[in-house]
């Protein structure tokens, strides 16, 4: 059996859209509004689908088991803030666009077990907040938090800040509640550490993208909550020593290090050309920096801490500068520079983004070997920048300052595959945190492992043999 290609798939018709509106209330239905059809990198334009939006995981399965009837595409709606393209169908049959904005509730929390269970609509910084109410830490952090919803999340497999101490979504969740493409209910919401019973159809689920079922629910892990954190940002020689300044780090702070995060010179001279608020608080701004943050228990110092891995770091020769912060401004004020350098991307205007990882060993020489790639492609700038702590970097490529990257729009897929070609060699994924999406489905056909790939359109045809589930994402057909 092959998964049928989106081609396939049927179009939302006036009969079909009048079939769902006699088996699901009328509160479900949604006005096409702009944002169901737009992304935040402008690349796609959605196709103006039949927006619903369920209140509860029965109209969930009654819708999906109505569209699976009728073969009817399905593109599954969290807070939209994906950069893949996964949210968006930019062509193919008009499709029903799930949204699970009503699906918000949290369902329990349960502090003794560490567990917080959160409908798949409901906000990360809301979950976030709920776990602080029950003085406990869900510590999945991303720039998005505001508005990116658990469902969709989950479905990414999202990292954030946090993944070198707690790990990416998938270590963050114990169980699931999802509708299969049939519109079977599979109550997988369990709260247990260990249940080696059979196939992970939780791990399945997550970083499946929408392709394999609709998350409803989710048994959340949490944490207590550090007593004392300590914030810095140090410049370092080079991206070298800045590896070995997170070796250091471990072997002094060991599991209390929360981020490890990578700030290039050029990232930081965007914030003043982006006109942004946030500044680097050494200045002139270093080529390189790392922001450096640790969680620790009432009796730590964490600023102490900090202060001694300085001054190791600086009698080895692998900093030069730094600042350690003495209060929650000064926290707040490391962590802004941080978090805006994305906006101030976006502001600018890349050519190229890349959401790569590589082994941590193979870090340094690739920066270096994909530096001279890329100058040797033009007089291109280039902003590096991220999730040291676990090898996952934003590795984007810039116009020349004073020109447009609608002028060299025409070779972003070669610098695409430049930088891919250069991360594979080194064992390294061209999709460390963003996924998949439709946006990267050429690169996976190239550079996934041909076995794998089999396994994974088998799998996809066993549980969507209609192929209704997120037509196009993973897979052109």
């Amino acid at each position: 059996m092959t998964t049928k290609p989106a081609t396939h798939v049927n179009p939302v018709d006036g009969a079909f859209e009048a079939r769902l509106k006699r088996v699901l209330p009328g509160a479900c239905f949604r006005a096409t509004d702009p944002a169901y059809l737009e992304e935040p990198r402008g690349l796609y334009r959605g196709v103006a689908g039949l927006v619903v939006a369920p209140g509860s995981t029965d109209e969930v399965a009654t819708l999906v088991r109505t569209c699976h009837d009728a073969r009817v595409g399905i593109v599954p709606y969290g807070g939209g803030t994906g950069l893949v393209g996964g949210q968006i169908m930019a062509e193919g049959p008009r499709p029903v666009i799930l949204s699970l904005e009503r699906m918000t509730r949290i369902r329990a929390i349960h502090p003794q077990e560490n567990v917080l269970v959160a409908e798949a609509g409901a906000i990360l910084a809301e979950v976030q907040a709920a776990a602080k109410a029950a003085d406990r830490l869900f510590p999945l952090s991303l720039a998005s938090e505001g508005s990116a919803r658990i469902g969709g999340v989950l479905a990414t497999n999202a990292g954030g800040v946090n993944v070198l101490r707690y790990g990416n979504a998938r270590e963050l969740c114990l169980g699931l509640e999802a509708v299969l493409p049939d519109g079977q209910v599979w109550h997988g919401l369990k709260r247990l550490r260990k249940d080696n019973t059979g196939y992970d159809l939780r791990g399945l689920m997550i970083g499946a993208e929408g392709t394999l079922g609709i998350i409803t629910a989710a048994s959340l892990r949490l944490f207590a909550r550090p007593a004392q954190r300590g914030t810095a940002l140090v410049s370092v020689r080079d991206p070298e020593a800045a590896l070995a300044l997170l070796a250091m780090a471990g072997d002094m702070a060991g599991g209390a290090i929360s981020a490890f995060e990578l700030v290039s010179g050029v990232g930081a001279r965007f914030l003043v050309e982006a006109a942004l608020p946030a500044r680097c608080p050494i200045d002139p701004a270093p080529d390189w920096s790392v922001l450096i943050e640790l969680g620790v228990g009432p009796a730590d110092d964490p600023e102490g801490l900090l202060t001694s891995l300085f001054e190791r770091a600086l009698s080895e020769g692998l900093v030069t500068d730094g600042v350690i912060a003495q209060s929650e401004a000064q926290r707040d004020a490391i962590w802004a520079m941080r978090e805006e350098i994305p906006l101030a991307n976006r502001r600018i205007g890349a050519i190229s983004s890349h959401d790569i990882s590589l082994p941590l060993s193979e870090i340094a020489a690739f920066l270096d070997t994909a530096g001279q790639a890329v100058a040797a492609l033009g007089p291109f700038r280039i902003n590096a920048f991220g999730h040291l702590g676990d090898g996952n970097l934003h590795y984007n490529i810039f116009p020349p300052e004073g020109r447009e990257k609608a002028e060299f729009a025409d070779r972003r897929a070669e610098v695409a595959r430049v930088i891919y070609d250069l991360v594979a060699a080194r064992g390294g994924s061209f999709s460390a945190e963003h996924g998949v999406g439709r946006l990267k489905v050429a690169d996976l056909s190239q550079y996934g492992d041909p076995v794998g790939l089999a396994a994974m359109r088998a799998i996809k045809s066993a549980l969507d043999p209609e192929g209704i589930m997120n037509p196009g994402v993973l897979f052109s057909a």
